[in-house]
């Protein structure tokens, strides 16, 4: 079997091969909780923003923390919210005995693709999950606008 030979300039560089391995570790150390290894340390509730012609609206997934401890302000067009997760896990059985704490502060800023009425925002945790939502000011909303027929 004839094997294909690849352009020099197709083969990767030592530069992007490093680079490769330094995105790859920062996924891997910056993403989150690292669930096998029961370490403690930063973390970073995933957050999904969506807008409509009326709101904003955010959700992040806080797991297992008290709503109470979150601090949730905006500043200009730019949404702040801050927390710390602390969690304890114990497991025990006849031949074992397994204790994993995982905690850690987190602040995420999310920038708003819109100017939201700081007077009209609501946020509520349910299921774990925390939503935010942020009525857009008057000038924001798109107005529709009809055309006379003469």
């Amino acid at each position: 079997m004839a094997k294909e030979l690849i352009k020099w300039t197709q083969l990767p560089t030592i530069s992007s091969i490093q680079e490769e391995m330094n995105r790859m570790f920062d996924r891997f150390f910056k993403g989150g909780e690292l669930p096998d290894f029961g370490m403690a340390g930063t973390w970073a509730p995933p957050i999904d923003l969506s807008e409509t012609a009326d709101k904003v609206t955010v959700k992040a997934e806080i797991p297992g923390m008290d709503p109470k401890e979150i601090d949730i302000s905006i500043q200009g067009d730019t949404l702040m919210i801050k927390g710390e997760k602390k969690e304890e896990k114990e497991e025990k059985g006849k031949n074992f005995y397994r204790m994993e704490r995982r905690y850690g502060s987190f602040s995420r800023s999310i920038d708003l693709p819109a100017s939201v009425d700081t007077n009209k925002v609501t946020a509520e945790c349910k299921n774990g999950v925390l939503e935010i939502t942020m009525q857009k000011k008057e000038e924001v909303k798109p107005k529709q606008i009809s055309v006379k027929v003469g």
